[in-house]
This record gives structure tokens, sequence and C-alpha cells, in this order.
């Protein structure tokens, strides 16, 4: 009887104490999550006076990663010597906007290396993890970089190769999403143009006539658009320009003006005017989006002949949107962003041939848009020399749109970069980056890679005007989103036919509006001439002292001039109809097209 009553006993300590010690672990971990709360908050404080607000757990990640791997960053390195292909790539700050909307950064920019950190969930929705996706560029800016360092590394050895007096074609593009600092690093670089340029020139008086110099040679700018199909001269009050091609094949544009300039300030004065006139509009993306492609040429003639001795193009290219930047956006927008989605990827195809071109007769597509067409001799040049400068927002709302500018330039130069460790469990496990061509795949793009890979373009084929309907293989699947005017990443057969006549459409709406308003232009000439005609018609049957006059040859000219006033309104009105069923035929494509990627 006593045993159990003190073994009664003893079990009544051992559940007392049970209890007391989860009671005691239960108020542990309330503490431990208040001691959380408080860190984080903390945490959260610091972050918003280091200017990077947003998500606590994935900046921690970040700031883990980076950590590790900052000692893999090399020192940029100057170079005298500039590759026929340069790719570069330039990080901008996080501005106040991202800010406001507590937008953490999420691209490391470790030079020559450029990485973009993805914040992911697990399936359960609630654990957190970064993928990272890497990519190797000749030169790699940080946001502590100056517009300076980017321009000696990139711009500055062009300024030598212009001025040699070969002949020599130097271009200068600056590429990325609208909003992501193109304009900013292609201004300061105009600028320092103007520097450089008036003092090599006047360095090298003397050097003889093999060189440019201040007394063989004379500066003249040109500095048009490319808007809407239109090209348009942004020094001659937005003039709209013809672009013709002689009988040497050789590209003019008809009616562009060139500015002689006598120094730096006068070329800068000539520079600021043309940026004053370009056209830019608000998008969802940004509000003072640039929508043309701004084209500043620095040419260098000789004095006594005038000839061409080098030429130096800097391209500010309009800023390029994905689907979701455009599906509230209304015609003129959506025809905008059609058309420059169409020219950048018409690009990228001559940087390509022009870098993997080995012979003499390889192909360069710079008939596929007006934008290389206008920069024929870019391409084609045996003494052509390129220089594209990638800008990216550090925004993680912006990580897709970095990621496609990235592939942009990564295709165009065809760099392979292996990912390596990134320190996170997850990432060595699940996210290990793969070689594919010369794209680097990350786990959320292997959901696209089960698909059979089609074929790609062969070298002589002419690349496609609408950018749905090229033949893209594998890797490019996930690119389209830089280039197409509407949605992307629907496979399915009746939504691609949609967006693919959504595409043909827009592109046929510049040629119908084209030949609308020149046959609206030439009605209106024609009536202004039949009215002169009236007018004597009438005259000379009213006249005080006309005595007698021919009645039926005045009703039978007054039929024939309303007959062909009929006949001109006719054609307008036809004309105008069936431009605006393709108007109509647009607004219900992209309303369809809208309403299937929201699925």
């Amino acid at each position: 009887m006593g045993g159990s009553r003190r073994s009664s006993v003893n079990g009544k300590d051992q559940t007392r104490v049970a209890i007391e010690r989860m009671e005691a672990e239960r108020e542990a971990r309330r503490q431990a999550m208040k001691d959380r709360k408080i860190e984080r908050a903390e945490e959260e404080q610091r972050n918003l006076a280091a200017g990077n607000p947003g998500d606590v757990d994935f900046i921690g990640l970040v700031r883990k990663w980076r950590d590790t791997n900052y000692d893999t960053a090399q020192p940029l390195k100057s170079s005298k010597t500039h590759p026929k292909i340069c790719i570069c790539v330039r990080k901008r700050p996080v501005n106040e906007k991202e800010r406001k909307r507590r937008d953490h950064d999420s691209v490391t920019s470790l030079h020559p290396n450029i990485w973009v950190h993805s914040a992911k969930l697990r399936v359960d929705g609630i654990t957190k993890y970064l993928d990272h996706s890497s990519f190797r560029f000749d030169y790699a800016f940080d946001e502590c970089c100056t517009t300076e360092d980017v321009y000696k590394n990139t711009t500055m050895p062009l300024i030598d190769f212009v001025c040699s007096g070969k002949g020599g074609r130097a271009t200068v593009f600056a590429y990325g999403q609208t909003g992501s600092g193109k304009t900013h690093t292609m201004g300061g670089i105009q600028k320092m143009v103007g520097e450089d340029i008036f003092l090599l020139l006047s360095e090298l008086h003397g050097a003889g006539d093999k060189c440019c110099n201040a007394q063989n040679t004379f500066v003249t700018v040109t500095f048009f658009e490319l808007y809407g199909g239109q090209i348009q001269d942004l020094l001659n009050n937005r003039h709209r320009l013809k672009l013709l091609e002689d009988g040497k094949g050789e590209v003019v544009i008809s009616g562009l003006e060139e500015f002689e300039a006598n120094d730096t300030d006068e070329l800068m004065g000539l520079i600021d005017a043309g940026n004053r006139n370009r056209t830019t509009h608000a998008t969802e993306a940004n509000d003072t989006s640039s929508r043309s492609h701004a084209i500043c040429q620095i040419l260098l003639r000789d004095k006594s002949n005038s000839r061409l001795r080098g030429k130096l193009s800097l391209v500010d290219l309009a800023g390029s949107e994905r689907g979701g930047d455009t599906k509230s956006h209304n015609r003129q927008r959506r025809t905008e962003s059609s058309e420059i989605n169409k020219s950048l990827l018409a690009l990228k195809e001559c940087i390509r041939a022009l870098d993997n071109g080995r012979t003499a007769n390889a192909h360069v597509p710079y008939r596929a848009s007006k934008l290389t067409l206008i920069l024929k001799d870019c391409f084609t040049s045996n003494l052509a020399r390129t220089t594209m400068i990638a800008t990216v927002s550090p925004g993680a709302s912006s990580a897709d749109h970095t990621i496609n500018t990235l592939r942009y330039a990564d295709r165009i130069k065809e760099n392979k970069v292996s990912d390596k460790s990134c320190g996170d469990e997850t990432s060595k496990q699940k996210a290990q980056v793969k070689r594919s061509g010369s794209k680097i795949t990350s786990r959320s793009d292997r959901c696209e890679s089960n698909s059979p890979p089609q074929s790609p373009p062969k070298s002589g084929e002419r690349a496609n005007s609408n950018p749905l309907l090229r033949n893209i293989d594998e890797d490019e699947q996930t690119e389209v989103d830089t280039y197409e005017s509407s949605i992307t990443g629907d496979s399915d057969r009746e939504n691609s036919m949609d967006l693919a006549e959504l595409n043909e459409t827009v592109q046929s709406l510049f040629e119908e509006e084209e030949s609308l308003l020149n046959l609206h232009m030439s009605v209106i000439q024609e009536n202004a001439d039949l009215l002169t005609e009236e007018g004597r018609l009438l005259q000379s049957v009213q006249g005080e002292d006309l005595v007698d006059y021919n009645i039926d040859q005045y009703a039978s000219q007054l039929c024939n001039i309303l007959d062909r006033k009929t006949h001109l309104i006719s054609l307008l009105r036809d004309k105008l109809n069936t431009f605006r069923q393709s108007l109509r035929r647009e607004e219900e494509l992209s309303r369809k097209v809208g309403y299937l990627a929201e699925y």
C-alpha cells in the first residue's frame, strides 16, 4: 500500500515537472519570438537608413551571399585596345521610387560577373530562398562606378579608333529596361565624347595627314530619332526624313542636315538640343520613357574634299518592355512597343552576325528593321567597332526584366559562365545553373526545357518582321519577353496564333497609316488644283464683258471635276475603312491576348 502511494506521488511529481518544463519552453519560445521581432524591426530600420528597404529575410540572404562571394570580384582594368564587340553591364543605384515601394536590392555586380538574386518561396509558401543567375561580360560596373568609369573602359578607346583617319565606324549602344538609366549613361558619355574628341584633334595637330587632326579635319553632327517607323530630324524641327539606298548600296537618309561644330561648346549645344526634342511618353514602367531610338552621329570630314574619315554613332535605344508593362497601354503605346521590340531583336541578330562572322561574305541581316538599315555601315564595314552598354535596375520587382536584359546582351557576345556554390543549401542542391548554349538555365527556367528545341535560323535567312514568328531555339523561348509586344509564356496553340496575328496586325498598321496619310495629302493637293480649275471655269461664264459662251462645255467640264472629286473621296473613304477595320481587329486581339495573359 505504501509503495503504490509513493509511486502515485512520484508520478504526479513527474507530470508536474513535465508541465512546468513545457511551460518554460513555451515561455522561452515566446520570448525568442519577441526578441526576433525586435531584432527584425531594428534590422529593418538599419536597412532603411542604408537606403535598402524591403523584406528583411531576403535582404539578409543577399547580404550573406555577398559576404561569401565578395572576394571573387576582379579590379577594373582599362585597355587601349578595343575588341570588335565590347559588351558591358551597368547597375544603377536604388532610386527613390523603388524605396517607396520597399523594393530591395537584388543585383550584385562583381566584375566581370553580375548576379541576379531572385526572391523565391518553397512549395510550403513560407520558407524563403534565393535563386541565383550569373552572367559574364567584358565589364560589369556596380552602383558605385561613375559614368566616367564606364566611359574610360568602353568608349574612350573608340575616340582614338575614329580619329585614326582610316574611315573607322564606331558605335555605342545603351540598351535596357525602361527606367534603368540608359539616357543618363548615354548623356554623360555624349558630354565626355564632346570634350575628348576636340582635345584629341588638337593634340594630333602636326602629326601628318594620315590621322585626323584640327588642321585637316572638321567635325559635323547629325541627330535624329526613329519613332514608330518614322525618321525625324531632331535638329531641324523634327522634319520627317526618308530612308533611301543609292546605286552603290550605300544607305542615305534624305533630308538629314549636318551641323558643323567648331568646339566642344557648339557640339554639346547641338547634342542638348537634339535630346530636348526627343519623343518621350509616360508608361506603366516609367513616367518619362524614351519611346524612340535616338541616334547622334559625330562625323569627321576632310577639310579639302569633305570625305568621311571617321564616324562615331551614339545610340540611346528606346526602353524595352515586357508584356505585363503594355497590357493597359493604348493603341499608340502598343504600336510603339511593337516597333521597338522588333528593332531590338533585329539589332541583336546583326551584332551577333558581326561578332560570329569569320569571313567577308558572312550575312548580316541589317534589312530586318530601319534601325539596323540606318546603321548598315557599322555592321558591314571591316573597320567597325561596337560597344553595347546594358543597363539594369537593382529592384527585386525588376528581376525578370534584368535577367531578360542580361540574356539579350549575353547572346550577343555568346559568353558562357558556369554557376558556382552560392552559399545557400537550396541553391546548391536545387538551383544549380547548367550551361545550355549561350544561356544560363536556372531552376526557374527548367520547366521550359522539356519541349523539343526548334531549328535556329540559318545564317542566310532574313530576320522575320514579327519577332514571335521567328524560329527560335529552346534557350530563346525564355528571351522572347524582351522583344514581344503583348504577352509571353503561353504555349497554347490558340493563344500563340492570336499573338502572332496581333503582332502582324500591329506591324501592318504602320504601313496602312503611312499609306492613308500619303493618300490624304495627295487628295488635298488635287482638290486644291480642282478648286482652282473651278474658279477659272466660273470666270469663263460669269464675266461682265462676256457676250457669248458655251454652256455645254461648262457643264461638261464641271461634270468632269465633280466626277474626279467623287472618285478621290471614294478612294480616301475605302482606304479609311480598311484602316479602321485593322484598328478594330487590333483592339479585339489585344483584349483577347490580354485576357489570356491573366491565366
